[in-house]
């Protein structure tokens, strides 16, 4: 049998990203709003005249039918269950004795409309690039000088992940900061996530989502902005880093690609790790290897190989899908709303869920992973990390997937002006702890306020 280089490359890379990948048809309508965009008030920034029409940035609210949510609550509750697990942990996926009681709420005391309201409270906009209509949360904060500020989103995340943030950001003296640390923020949905468009051919990998990021800040008039991105918005941001997106000054990532290129290749074959690793190095490659031969990355594969293939039972069925998504790692120590006190609660959990099955969104998401095949998320040498030459910002989260060691953050960031390993956290960091993140990102952003360098710093926040 024969196959093509595409398919090569890829057979070969999915026998590796087991050990190495890292975490990285109801009908929806939306309406738009009839509040307009008004003008900026920030020094940095000035509204830009579109060139076009489909340049321009138009209002966006969120309707859902009520006969979609009819469907999905028909659905769950028609759900045919399987068997318990035949293990006391979740290594065989979402174990039935704590995702029942949870899909039994999600069919009949979640309420989706609240979710809808918390997202029509917010300026809302859409605007035409490639082809694609993306959508984005704009919030600009009442201080002068404010730094715009673009965050991106992974998988199985979404905007949800930062609406406790924007408080925090855009309005920083309510929250125990100073007016000078107030950002402008805007929150994309990635194509074929949410509310955006769904890309019909291929091509929207990493570098496209890059480059339409940077023109969607080009359209709001900021000459200058800095980038924040985990997960898949960790490559998202290098890559707007590396490519020199105009008026990027500065990037915060908390998924960094900093594993050296021997440490992979010794993963990737089985080999003992390098010899020249410190002992908090060696630490992190067991864990690496650990993580991988646990197999943590099972979605990770299948979504790289076959989108297609995965999304046909996650688009029919809301339990496959909601079981799909808590796979992911960042979900191992969620406890499925049973600790009020945690966070993303129970309601948010099922928010960002419902919001990948009401936009249809389980293949269209899937396929960022196959446009990225042979590609380590967390990898510095396929992201070219040592090319950037913008100002780079690591925070360490304690409960990631992936805890990058200093000394391999500063050999792939040759210009990294802020390192810092908090105490509480995890993947998905600004959901966990909103108020931590946007701690983090005033500090790691402070120098390129003011011109002075920050204090690089290790160990608890």
């Amino acid at each position: 049998m024969t196959i093509d280089a595409r398919e090569a490359k890829a057979t070969t890379w999915l026998a590796a990203i087991v050990v190495l990948a890292l975490a990285a048809s109801s009908p929806v309508m939306a309406v738009a709003a009839k509040k307009k965009e008004t003008k900026m008030t920030t020094s940095t920034a000035q509204p830009a005249a579109p060139t076009s029409a489909a340049a321009a940035i138009r209002p966006f609210s969120v309707h859902i039918p009520d006969e979609a949510l009819t469907d999905l609550r028909t659905r769950i509750a028609a759900t045919r269950w399987p068997d318990k697990e035949t293990v006391k942990d979740r290594s065989q996926g979402a174990q039935l004795e704590q995702f029942q009681p949870l899909v039994r709420y999600w069919g009949s005391g979640y309420d989706w409309r609240k979710a809808e309201a918390r997202l029509n409270a917010l300026p809302q906009f859409t605007t035409n690039i490639d082809g694609l209509d993306i959508h984005f949360i704009h919030v600009r904060s009442k201080h002068p000088n404010a730094m715009p500020l673009l965050i991106t989103h992974g998988w199985p995340g979404s905007i949800f992940e930062f609406l406790k943030t924007i408080g925090p950001l855009t309005d920083p003296t309510a929250y125990g900061g100073r007016p000078e640390d107030a950002f402008d923020v805007v929150i994309p949905s990635m194509p074929g996530y949410g509310f955006s468009s769904k890309p019909t051919s291929t091509g929207w990998g990493p570098e496209h989502i890059a480059s339409a990021w940077a023109e969607v800040m080009k359209r709001l008039g900021y000459t200058h902005y800095v980038a924040q991105g985990g997960d898949w918005g960790a490559p998202i941001t290098s890559e707007m880093a590396r490519s020199g997106a105009a008026g990027l000054l500065g990037i915060h990532l908390n998924l960094p690609a900093t594993v050296p290129p021997e440490v992979g290749a010794a993963l990737l074959s089985g080999a003992p790790a390098p010899a020249t690793l410190t002992e908090q190095e060696h630490a992190v490659f067991d864990a690496l290897r650990a993580y991988g031969m646990g197999g943590n990355s099972g979605y990770f594969v299948m979504m790289t190989a076959r989108p297609q293939a995965v999304g046909y039972g996650l688009t029919d069925s809301p339990v496959g899908l909601a079981s799909w998504m808590l796979v992911h790692p960042g979900f191992a120590k969620w406890a499925y709303g049973e600790d009020p006190q945690q966070s993303p609660t129970k309601d948010e959990v099922l928010d960002d869920i419902t919001l990948y099955w009401l936009t249809n969104s389980a293949a269209s998401s899937a396929r960022l992973y196959w446009e990225n095949v042979g590609r380590n998320p967390t990898g510095s040498a396929v992201w070219k990390t040592t090319e950037i030459a913008l100002p780079v910002a690591i925070t360490v989260f304690p409960e990631d997937v992936y805890r990058p060691p200093e000394t391999w953050a500063r050999r792939a960031y040759k210009n990294l002006i802020y390192y810092h390993e908090v105490d509480r956290g995890g993947h998905f960091a600004a959901w966990e702890q909103p108020q931590l993140f946007s701690e983090e990102l005033r500090s790691a952003f402070r120098s390129l306020r003011n011109g002075s360098p920050p204090t690089t710093t290790a160990g608890n926040h």
